[in-house]
């Protein structure tokens, strides 16, 4: 297999991140699917390895928490009736933090919606902080005891409920409910009361399903294997943090939290894959 050259990967990353299939890129590209999911791989475990190094000592002060759905092969209800599932298939949950004020995603990890999986993720956060922050989080129990192991007291930490109503009907099940009413609770620490939100972390949400196909509803774009899934969206998050100039910050989360002093361009994601090649090399 040939290998890419750098304007040619930064080309390929540029269509990964504008939330194309592999498929699409293949047609658009004339390059063939297995270079394209080579890429995939190799570019997903450089950029959660660059970003695993960078994301230390951050200077964040107000962080909202969330999860977000999607599956891989077939959704779990459907798993036991599927043809030729393999032991992979089943739901995915990327569990996301984001800074309210540099809107970087310092932290995310894929698995399932277990509190195992919530110890993991807030722990994670915590260990790449300078400070205290205060955390707002949606209302799902596991979020109590995870914020507990990764903080301690340590920490200002406060839930947001949403309380819905009915699902309209006959508009479908795919229509949202209307919010009736927001309900906020303290679980540690003083949080300030005008900083309890997660209007930021659902932003981000709506932002990952329109940037990566896997995660786009109704389609046939979901992910198939659960590693591809994992790499997708480490490259996204390093396009978000470094390269992708925010509209209210006009520089990228990455410059704005102190990560980086300059603004990355897609070739420069590109170089990051090459210097991990070389480092592998070197033994």
């Amino acid at each position: 297999m040939n290998k890419l050259s750098a304007e040619r990967r930064a080309q390929i990353l540029g269509m990964m991140v504008e939330g194309n299939s592999i498929r699409a890129i293949v047609r658009m590209t004339g390059a063939s699917k297995n270079t394209i999911v080579k890429l995939l791989e190799d570019a997903g475990e450089a950029f959660s390895a660059y970003q695993d190094r960078a994301f230390h000592d951050l200077p964040c002060k107000r962080l909202q928490l969330d999860e977000i759905w999607a599956f891989c092969y077939a959704k779990a209800p459907t798993v036991p009736f599927a043809k030729a599932a393999p032991e992979e298939a089943r739901d995915l949950w990327t569990w996301v933090a984001i800074d309210a004020e540099t809107k970087l995603v310092p932290s995310w990890r894929i698995g399932d919606r277990s509190g195992e999986t919530a110890i993991e993720f807030v722990c994670d956060l915590s260990k790449r902080l300078a400070s205290r922050v205060q955390i707002t989080s949606d209302g799902l129990r596991s979020y109590v005891e995870a914020i507990e192991a990764g903080f301690g007291a340590d920490v200002d930490y406060a839930q947001l409920i949403k309380l819905y109503g009915e699902t309209p009907h006959p508009a479908g099940r795919y229509s949202p409910a209307q919010i009736q009413e927001t309900k906020t609770y303290c679980c540690t620490g003083k949080p300030d009361p005008r900083h309890i939100s997660t209007s930021y972390l659902e932003r981000q949400n709506l932002t990952m399903r329109m940037s990566m196909r896997r995660f786009t509803r109704l389609t046939n774009g979901f992910s198939k294997k659960a590693a591809n899934h994992a790499h997708s969206v480490a490259i996204h998050f390093m396009h978000y943090n470094f390269v992708r100039i925010h509209q209210s910050l006009r520089v990228t989360p990455a410059m704005a939290s102190g990560v980086t002093p300059k603004l990355w361009s897609l070739t420069d994601m590109a170089r990051v894959i090459e210097d991990l090649g070389s480092r592998a090399a070197a033994g």
